[in-house]
């Protein structure tokens, strides 16, 4: 399997190295150069399966020889099996959750901006590459192919519960930076009878209204409960772009360097039919997102975090055929944002066992202005591949 740049002017690259440069050196993203298929057996198969098992089913054929099985076996099995890994030097938002910022074990650098800065900051330093070589920059945020197929997997092992490949599911899913959905997209082209792909936006909605007039006109970001939402710039979005275009790469330049110019650029009829054949689109306010809490604690039980409830309220205003299941993905844990859920539904969600001392854990925050050289400076001080570069 070789991976290939949106943007068509960046060598194609194996798994390892694709999933280690995040970013291709074009500015575009790394996308298959073919779909491999999971014929229908192979899908029903799936059934009953441990997820981590269909993990390593999934992602095999985007893989290749990189990784022997039985090293990807015992890779999923970890993973699967605890979700708890130390992470170093993670960009988030200066704001951001209590839960958010104590959850790390090392340095967290906190941007005093928007989602949009620190994903500009990040495409910044992937861009510079002296940087990127001598700290040797890896990413595993939502534009990285890893992450993406290993969020393929949610779709065969939801859609198989619920009858597939026998039958179609529609998925809705909270929506913001596009990597999720677009998951399910592969899935699709993977085989996975795929009925509807419902894309769910908080009140920053210009996915949404791309899909409802074909323009993608940033303006400005509006705060919200429901924050890793609150974006305009939807990085994944190209991904979609580039099959919608034909896979033309200097079609995906030049929209791109129209949306960087004047802040907007419009789809081509064609493209925007491509994309309505299978994509819809719904917002939720700030009222909608709380009742869906309150509803869905009613109903079922449950607490649902304020992106979920996007889904969920989102899901509502697009049922179409009751024969066709709707999976809404949820996407974090109400603990992560309890302030948002206790103003909803007057419930203090309760952590996770795993995490019942999480406050009590030692956290470093280190505040930084939206400044990518800042950024850039501390990386290279916290970097033992830059530090050893320099001895050497």
């Amino acid at each position: 399997m070789r991976y290939v740049s949106t943007r068509g002017e960046a060598p194609s690259l194996g798994f390892v190295e694709a999933t280690l440069a995040g970013l291709a050196r074009d500015g575009g993203l790394y996308v298959p150069a073919s779909w491999p298929r999971l014929d229908p057996d192979a899908i029903a198969g799936f059934a009953g399966r441990p997820y981590a098992e269909v993990a390593a089913a999934v992602m095999r054929p985007f893989i290749g020889e990189a990784i022997a099985d039985h090293d990807l076996a015992r890779m999923t099995r970890e993973a699967y099996g605890n979700f708890r890994h130390p992470a170093v030097a993670p960009l988030v938002q200066l704001g951001a959750s209590d839960f958010v910022l104590e959850l790390f074990h090392g340095p967290t650098l906190a941007i005093e901006g928007t989602f949009d800065d620190c994903q500009a900051i990040v495409k910044g330093m992937f861009n510079h590459h002296a940087f990127c070589d001598r700290a040797q920059l890896a990413g595993v945020n939502s534009i990285n192919w890893a992450r993406i197929i290993a969020q393929t997997v949610y779709y065969f092992t939801s859609a198989v519960a619920l009858g597939a490949p026998l039958r179609k599911v529609a998925f809705t899913v909270p929506t913001g930076n596009f990597g999720n959905i677009y998951a399910g997209y592969v899935a699709l082209r993977m085989g996975l009878p795929v009925d509807r792909l419902v894309i769910a936006t908080n009140i920053n909605d210009i996915l949404a209204r791309t899909i409802a007039t074909g323009s993608y006109d940033l303006r400005e970001v509006q705060p919200t409960s429901s924050p890793s939402m609150d974006i305009q710039v939807a990085s994944n979005f190209e991904r979609l772009l580039f099959e919608a275009y034909g896979r033309e790469g200097a079609a995906i330049r030049a929209l791109m360097a129209t949306l960087a110019q004047s802040g907007a650029f419009m789809l081509s009829a064609r493209a925007l039919s491509t994309i309505r054949a299978l994509f819809s689109a719904d917002r939720c306010d700030a009222q909608e997102t709380a009742a869906a809490i309150r509803t869905t604690l009613r109903e079922t039980g449950q607490l649902i975090d304020p992106h979920t409830a996007v889904g969920v309220a989102v899901s509502e205003k697009e049922m179409r055929n009751p024969a066709v299941p709707m999976v809404v993905l949820g996407t974090a844990h109400a603990a992560k944002f309890p302030d948002a859920v206790k103003a909803a539904c007057g419930m203090h969600p309760i952590l996770p066992e795993w995490l019942a001392d999480l406050a009590q854990r030692p956290e470093r925050i280190i505040p930084l202005p939206v400044d990518q050289m800042a950024v850039e400076k501390l990386i290279l001080s916290l970097s033992r591949a830059a530090q050893a570069g320099a001895a050497a």
